[in-house]
């Protein structure tokens, strides 16, 4: 099964706010600006870096280099597990939570192997750019997120006790709120314990897929220019690995906004009424009806008004995809695509590989807001997917569309790097 391994992480000298960022798919434009501009010595920089075509690429494997040279990055000088924790507000409530992960170097393997197991569809663009910063910067700077079952306790405990009463090696407060805290673990008993620990489990990508299929590339690639089946270090890759039954999981829903479409609403409400039960409601009111739900449940706003769509039928999408899993099928996301997005609307699978009259936002009061100015044509608010349905669907082999989940808070960037 999974196979993991300890290793000497690369790691800036001082440790802080100052030098970490998000994962480079959620800076927005004017959070990387101010990262470059505010922060000389910011992660950014390798992860994100600026400059045009590959010049972003050499930019990066240059600051790189000056920084080792430098002594502004130092390569931790023992093989270690780190154990690391982000203590945070559950944004919408007054619930503050605490999620702690494992971060190792994992043995990569094809999904067809059923070891590690991905959840989501990928786009070949983003790839390609991860593919083009690890070829220049021979590093995964930003984490893999999997998660583990650990219902035989062989792993979670260990790595609780492994920290138990000790002071963090790091500890700060980043700025969007979230405390970050990092222990290394390095003696012998706790560093075995976790490696046999991992040895009868699977691994379930929750974040992170496309530098999953990044580093099978890469190792491939190495393979081949070596003339070796033996890709060394790019044998493997940097996950935090987070038990599936952690009470700090939270899982964020992700909305749909649509536009550029000849629109019309109560011919659309028609078609829809033949699977789904409607009900007007106040578009306010629409995350307080999400989270009363009991069956697939979606909410229609339109800059007309708001409808709560329930599902009237539990094998309407298992009908229209036979081939489909009954855990695919039980997720709200795949009614909404099957039964409405591509029918009704006609945004099918290409349209959203080329995000062709689709986008996306976490924030239900925003979407909502977007409809009322204009900013986009109607909006499906949706609840989020549980983390039992993920393990679910990859545990049957299939992939979810696009932007189904949204793992809160991101793994942060820059405070532990591996460098193959």
């Amino acid at each position: 099964m999974a196979v993991i391994a300890p290793f000497q992480a690369l790691l800036f000298r001082e440790r802080g706010a100052a030098y970490c960022c998000p994962p480079y798919d959620i800076i927005s434009p004017a959070l990387a600006d101010h990262l470059h501009d505010d922060l000389p010595a910011n992660a950014i920089r390798l992860e994100l870096p600026r400059g045009d075509g590959d010049t972003r690429y050499d930019n990066a494997r240059k600051t790189l280099d000056l920084w080792l040279a430098d002594g502004t990055l130092t390569e931790y000088p023992r093989a270690a597990y780190y154990v690391y924790e982000e203590e945070f507000d559950v944004p919408g409530t007054s619930e503050r939570r605490t999620l702690r992960g494992l971060i190792a170097r994992v043995k990569l393997e094809e999904f067809s192997k059923g070891i590690v197991l991905p959840h989501e569809e990928t786009l070949s663009k983003a790839k390609e750019d991860r593919f083009r910063l690890m070829r220049a910067t021979g590093c995964n700077f930003s984490h893999i997120y999997s998660l583990y079952v650990d219902d035989d306790h062989m792993v979670t405990p260990v790595m609780d006790s492994a920290v138990c009463g000790k002071k963090p090696d790091t500890e700060f407060v980043y700025e969007d709120g979230v405390t970050q805290r990092l222990w290394m673990v390095e003696d012998a008993l706790s560093v075995e314990r976790l490696t046999a620990g991992f040895k009868n489990k699977k691994l379930y990508i929750a974040d992170g897929h496309h530098r999953y299929e990044t580093g099978l590339r890469y190792r491939d690639t190495v393979r081949q220019e070596n003339g070796t089946d033996d890709a060394g270090a790019a044998e493997y890759i940097m996950m935090t690995l987070v038990d599936i039954d952690s009470e700090g999981l939270v899982v964020l829903p992700t909305h749909r906004e649509l536009f550029g479409l000849e629109m019309n609403v109560p011919a659309s409400l028609e078609k829809i009424s033949a699977l789904w039960d409607m009900e007007k409601i106040d578009a306010a009111d629409a995350q307080k009806v999400l989270d009363a739900a009991k069956k697939v449940t979606t909410v229609f706003v339109t800059p007309d008004g708001a409808w709560k769509l329930t599902l009237k039928d539990d094998d309407a999408v298992a009908r229209e995809l036979p081939e489909k899993s009954a855990a695919y099928c039980a997720l709200d996301v795949a009614a909404l695509h099957t039964l409405i997005l591509d029918p009704v609307f006609g945004i099918d699978a290409e349209a959203l590989r080329t995000q062709k009259n689709l986008r996306y936002t976490r924030s239900a009061s925003e979407a909502i807001a977007n409809v009322k100015d204009g900013a986009c044509q109607a909006a499906f608010l949706i609840r989020p997917t549980r983390v039992r349905q993920i393990k679910d669907v990859a545990q049957a082999g299939d992939k979810m569309p696009q932007k189904s989940t949204y793992f809160y808070p991101k793994i942060i960037t820059g405070l532990v790097m591996n460098r193959f």
